[in-house]
């Protein structure tokens, strides 16, 4: 008889082809029956379409979804899961639309009816500026940066529990950790944060990274939450830093919330045993290769602890496509990262680059496509000329191969280098360039969370370190910094080269570190491994508050120069200005041969020496000293 007269209620609301719900005609839906529903909500004004996917026992069985309350909106198609337990419902927002909280409503098939909210906003208007070569980007491993709230560290509903002590384990830093050192990061002369991921990642063990996804809607409890992500980029936007949030398409971990019940059967790549991925990147331009060792490469699992997702099925595409584009909604943020990028399905990502940038025009994502091939990089950027026709959609690449020779070419500084060895590897890598569609959207890098740490790579030395520095701030491209590598971080003693090593505690992030590499103070009183501290991070932001305003290195040419001594020259340049460097990689004293930039500087000109701020004349009679990084501006 109660449902009898729930559905008389219902049915006395409608009139002629008009229907006015009224909430209170309809009973909530009972706790449990409805445990998710993604996205959690939405806007009016998207050019993305919405489809629903909605996770409860026995949902999918449902006789019919609508969603009242609000004007211009409705479910118009519906898909049942392979699993009972989900059901995947199509949303039309039209465009008169009105923003405010509706009710999707249930009806199963044994007669009852349910609600249960959902809340249409209204998107924001205009648009921002994502990450440019104007600006300099700033890597934080937040879980190894700062902890601002050590009353999360450890939370009842995730299973890793913090343990400072193990390296391979949660230490507490979180996103209140960043928000405190934003002064920081900002004085050092970056203008973009990159963090690496900070949704939930539920792993019972190694969870700290967070590349292994629970929950793509939740920042992880140990971070904090989503409304605290808002706080940061809105911290962040105050203080001119833009942020970027590192996304993961490609896996989640063996953990998140769906791998107990998928939505399909092929929502993920599934073997008759672990199968593992090649990791054969080749194959996705080679002519010659296999079919094969293509769908090995895209779909075998990355790590046995985190599966693979099946981005050819439809609805998982959608679904990352939507979840992207809610969190620059929701949030503000202002590019992405995007994790093992090859690794993906290559059309199925080109939809969702194109997606996010249809929805955003201006927005920037940047793919972590780890290949020291030149060509087989630049196949991956937005608009190359691959002959078979392939067009990723990504506008901005990694540049691994000029990592590898910056890295390579400082480590073997001395004198008599061997043939293509020392700083002919990086005039060798940039002689490359002819192969990138777009040189302004490289992300230029030395060192990122999975490399080891420059104080190992460079032994220590921090004239090593600042050659390093020099090139990334005046090189062509996005440049980005890892935290810490400003004073040269290195693996603590006793410590292997492992992943946890590379990713130590930032110095002074937590309460009671014996050293506090934050303030000025700590930094001229650090001893040991820290010694350099305070002259590597003055060099640094130096180099990078400097190059803020130096639109001729955002967007100005390249002429190199090459020599046979570890030494290497190149002027960045435009009709008005010019930056002048002239790396000396060698054990020696060198006279820089000016006489042989006689076709873009004819004769010795009055410039500015960079780090010193002096008056400086660039001539024959200059000679710059053993590793060491000369940098001049002049106006042409």
């Amino acid at each position: 008889m109660k449902r009898l007269l729930i559905l008389a209620a219902f049915a006395l609301c409608s009139c002629g082809n008009s229907f006015v719900f009224e909430p209170s005609s309809v009973a909530d839906a009972p706790e449990g029956e409805v445990l998710r529903v993604e996205p959690p909500c939405w806007w009016t004004g998207m050019k993305t379409s919405l489809q629903l996917m909605i996770y409860g026992p026995g949902i999918g069985n449902a006789e019919s979804v609508q969603l009242r309350g609000l004007d211009g909106v409705s479910i118009g198609h519906t898909t049942k899961g392979d699993s009972p337990n989900y059901i995947f419902a199509d949303v039309t927002i039209g465009p008169k639309a009105t923003p405010g909280d509706g009710w999707l409503v249930f009806t199963l098939a044994d007669g009852s009816v349910f609600k249960y909210p959902y809340s249409i906003g209204e998107k924001a208007a205009g648009q921002r500026e994502s990450f440019t070569t104007a600006d300099m980007i700033y890597l934080i491993f937040p879980d190894r940066f700062a902890n601002g709230d050590a009353s999360n560290d450890s939370t009842p509903d995730t299973k890793e529990k913090a343990c400072r002590t193990s390296i391979h384990g949660r230490h507490g830093g979180d996103i209140q950790g960043i928000i405190d050192h934003l002064d920081y990061i900002s004085e050092l002369g970056a203008t973009a944060i990159w963090c690496t991921p900070l949704l939930t990642d539920d792993q019972p063990r190694g969870s700290y990274h967070g590349y292994a996804c629970g929950d793509y809607y939740a920042i992880d409890p140990r971070m904090g939450s989503n409304a605290l992500y808002k706080e940061m980029v809105d911290r962040c936007h105050d203080k001119g830093l833009k942020v970027i949030m590192d996304v993961v398409t490609n896996h989640c971990g063996t953990d998140h919330w769906w791998m107990k019940d998928l939505p399909f059967k092929d929502w993920i790549h599934v073997f008759p045993e672990y199968t593992g991925t090649n990791v054969a990147f080749s194959t996705n331009m080679d002519p010659n290769a296999s079919a094969y060792d293509l769908n090995l490469q895209e779909s075998g699992w990355f790590v046995p602890s985190m599966p693979d997702m099946n981005l050819d099925n439809p609805f998982v595409l959608k679904y990352f496509q939507q979840w992207a584009v809610w969190w620059v909604e929701y949030s503000g943020l202002d590019g992405f990262r995007v994790d093992t990028y090859p690794y993906n399905e290559k059309w199925p990502m080109s939809l969702w680059c194109k997606a996010v940038r249809e929805e955003y025009p201006w927005i920037n994502i940047v793919g972590e496509c780890w290949t020291f091939s030149h060509p087989q990089l630049a196949y991956w950027q937005a608009g190359a000329p691959n002959p078979d026709g392939f067009n990723s959609n990504l506008p901005s690449i990694m540049d691994f191969p000029l990592r590898e020779a910056i890295v390579s070419a400082i480590s073997e500084g001395g004198d008599n280098p061997g043939w293509l060895m020392g700083t002919q590897r990086i005039y060798d890598c940039l002689s490359h360039d002819f192969l990138y569609k777009d040189l302004s959207h490289m992300m230029t890098f030395f060192a990122n969370h999975d490399h080891g740490r420059m104080g190992d790579a460079f032994g220590h030395d921090a004239a090593k370190m600042k050659l390093a520095l020099a090139l990334l701030a005046t090189v062509r491209g996005i440049p980005q910094l890892y935290n810490g590598d400003e004073m040269m971080f290195s693996r603590l003693p006793g410590q292997d080269d492992g992943d946890g090593a590379k990713r130590i505690d930032f110095p002074g992030g937590w309460e009671g570190d014996a050293v506090n590499l934050f303030s000025p103070q700590g930094r001229t009183a650090a001893r040991g491994q820290y010694a350099s501290a305070a002259e590597l991070h003055d060099y640094t932001a130096r180099l990078f508050n400097w190059r803020r305003g130096k639109s001729v290195l955002h967007n100005g040419k390249t002429m190199h120069f090459v020599t046979r001594d570890n030494t290497y020259a190149f002027f960045r340049y435009d009709y008005t200005d010019a930056v002048f460097v002239f790396i000396n990689n060698s054990g020696s004293p060198k006279a820089v041969p000016w006489s042989h930039y006689a076709e873009i500087v004819p004769a010795s000109v009055n410039a500015t020496n960079v780090i010193t701020g002096r008056p400086a004349v660039l001539s024959e009679d200059l000679t710059v000293p053993p590793f060491t990084a000369y940098i001049a501006e002049f106006s042409r």
